[in-house]
């Protein structure tokens, strides 16, 4: 039995005539008085089953009694089906096997939820019943292709002179960022591994010792408040180069894209990708991970409105802040209620409102047009490209805040009026990073991406007199790959000199004492002769949402968490047993 099976899905018209032995799980049951019709389904696809009025009892019996999700097999004949019977639309549709024997393997409980529906499933069910939702066509689609993506890395990355390499799961704890999943040690007593955030320290260390070229499809651990794009544990294709550049990176990059895209969509995309600065990113789109797909780009006004009369503009320019805007086509699709909403969600960023005006080619229109002179009116048609009626929306205040603001309205509005094409795949590189980022809440430096990141030259003079306000001179030499908004990758050109580490960790804060505790193999391994050496980690997960348009990347994973970490269908986490604690030397102290 089985050892000659075909696929449901891959029979073709050029099998008809061929004895095939099917099995699967049954989709659908429908009996036409003295003609069994079954819809057979395994994880190629699914086939028409035919048991006619001239089949034994018995096979009558078992055909009847196949019932949905009954796991069963079958034998019989693969024939065309009656020209007014094929369905063009399905793969198998122009064939099916006529059944001389079918095998009941195994009964089935009613599934509660419905397996060959199109109908939105409630995500909790979903969850709860994975082995089940994992048998509906979008789930088996997905982890499919996705599987064909990792497939096509490998094979791309292997023919590219790169070793997949291992790198360890447990490992000290380096917290530099999300917070660290621990695994207490049994045998070492009060001490804990910590599950990796990435492994970039240990691919590093391959660098250093020879390994020029390495990649690792590798999951990743951070304990961080989850949103659809993050899961506590995910997926990165993670690679490292030595002697190489920041370009020679990114080229490769984007041959790899290129063939995942190709395996996962068949469709082919234009390399290389378009390239932002940081501060370009932001200006034009208020992040600095934009989604190129739709423009209504960011204008600043400040320069405009340095005599406005009104208060909100006039305030926030008095105290060093920024005016910016964005113009939409006034096609009358605008409502009210949607202008208070935009207000109410960019309150949540911090600035005072939305003010608007309404202008073309007469005079402005509507909300602050009373404060807009003449002048200013020609001025923010030209600053704008005005060619047609267009609502202005602006805001004022702090340079980041504002950003953030006009960023989230810019694609709620796109999406609202329906700008966005979905079907666009739109890459693109964001360069040239400030290296730090300055809290004065806490008086301290924060490393934009992570401390290995190496400065641009023309930064590293500075580090040894950086004061606050000079946080963003210094370059990173980093670059993060977006796609459609949605930031897929990020890597850097990392530091390979000792000193300039050392540095680094200086300006963090990181004590010489808390270096050696923390990242003491790293920093003794850069003095034994490191390779310039760079690369990136591009998050699978991300990569399979967008190329599949899924709204989470729940709906790409096989078996992934809710939004506060649980697996709704194994019920983890979990408590453990008192026994289990003592052995760790641990107890609670509550919950």
């Amino acid at each position: 039995m089985f050892k000659n099976r075909s696929y449901c899905g891959e029979l073709t018209i050029q099998d008809a005539g061929r004895r095939v032995e099917l099995a699967g799980w049954v989709e659908g049951n429908r009996n036409l008085g003295g003609i069994i019709f079954i819809k057979l389904r395994d994880v190629s696809g699914t086939v028409q089953v035919v048991v006619d009025s001239s089949a034994t009892p018995d096979l009558v019996a078992a055909a009847d009694q196949a019932r949905s999700e009954f796991v069963i097999s079958v034998y019989g004949v693969v024939r065309k089906r009656d020209e007014k019977n094929i369905n063009l639309n399905h793969p198998t549709g122009s064939i099916e096997v006529l059944a001389d024997s079918i095998k009941l393997l195994n009964a089935s409980l009613v599934p509660p939820i419905p397996i060959e529906t199109k109908d939105q499933i409630g995500e909790d069910m979903r969850l709860r019943y994975r082995f089940l939702d994992l048998r509906r066509e979008e789930m088996r689609d997905a982890i499919i292709k996705r599987h064909r993506a990792m497939q096509a890395a490998r094979r791309f990355l292997g023919a590219n002179r790169f070793f997949e390499i291992e790198t360890p799961v447990l490992n000290k704890s380096t917290p530099e960022g999300a917070r660290d999943f621990l695994v207490p040690s049994r045998i070492n007593r009060g001490e804990f591994y910590a599950l990796p955030q990435s492994p970039q320290l240990f691919k590093q260390i391959l660098m250093i010792s020879g390994f020029d070229r390495y990649f690792q499809i590798v999951k990743c651990f951070r304990d961080e408040d989850l949103r659809n794009d993050r899961q506590p544990e995910f997926t990165q294709i993670d690679m490292e180069l030595s002697f190489v550049d920041a370009d020679a990176i990114r080229e490769i990059v984007e041959k790899l894209l290129k063939e995942i895209v190709r395996e996962v969509s068949g469709r082919e995309i234009q390399i290389p990708f378009p390239k932002l600065s940081y501060t370009e990113a932001v200006d034009r789109y208020g992040t600095d991970a934009p989604d190129t797909r739709f423009s209504l780009e960011i204008v600043d006004c400040g320069g405009m409105f340095a005599g406005s009369k009104f208060t909100m503009f006039n305030a926030a320019l008095s105290a060093g802040g920024v005016v910016r805007g964005i113009a939409v086509p006034d096609t009358g699709a605008i409502s009210r209620k949607m202008i208070d909403r935009y207000v109410e969600e960019a309150r949540v960023y911090g600035v005072p409102g939305l003010p608007i005006v309404k202008l073309g080619d007469g005079a402005a229109e509507g909300g602050i047009a009373k404060y807009c002179t003449p002048d200013e009116q020609a001025q923010l048609r030209r600053i704008f490209n005005i060619s047609q009626q267009s609502v202005l929306f602006f805001t004022a205040g702090a340079h980041d805040p504002v950003s953030a603001a006009l960023a989230n309205l810019r694609l709620k509005i796109a999406r609202d009026l329906g700008l966005i094409d979905e079907s666009k795949l739109n890459f693109v590189w964001v360069t040239d990073f400030p290296l730090f980022e300055y809290s004065r809440e806490e008086g301290r430096f924060y490393s934009k991406h992570h401390p290995f990141t190496a400065p641009q030259a023309d930064g590293i003079e500075l580090l040894d007199s950086l004061t606050p306000d000079q946080a963003d001179m210094v370059l990173a030499r980093a670059y993060d790959v977006v796609l459609n908004g949605v930031e897929i990758g990020g890597g850097s050109i990392r530091i390979n000199n000792p000193d300039v580490q050392n540095k680094i960790f200086a300006l963090l804060g990181i004590s010489p004492e808390e270096a050696e505790e923390k990242f003491s193999f790293l920093v003794e391994a850069l003095k034994y002769g490191a390779p310039p050496h760079g690369g990136i980690a591009l998050g699978l997960d991300r990569i399979m949402m967008i190329l599949l348009n899924r709204k989470s990347i729940r709906d790409v994973i096989a078996f992934p968490k809710t939004a506060n970490g649980r697996c709704l269908m194994s019920n983890a986490p979990s408590p453990v047993s008192p026994d289990q604690l003592k052995e760790l030397n641990l107890s609670l102290v509550g919950k």
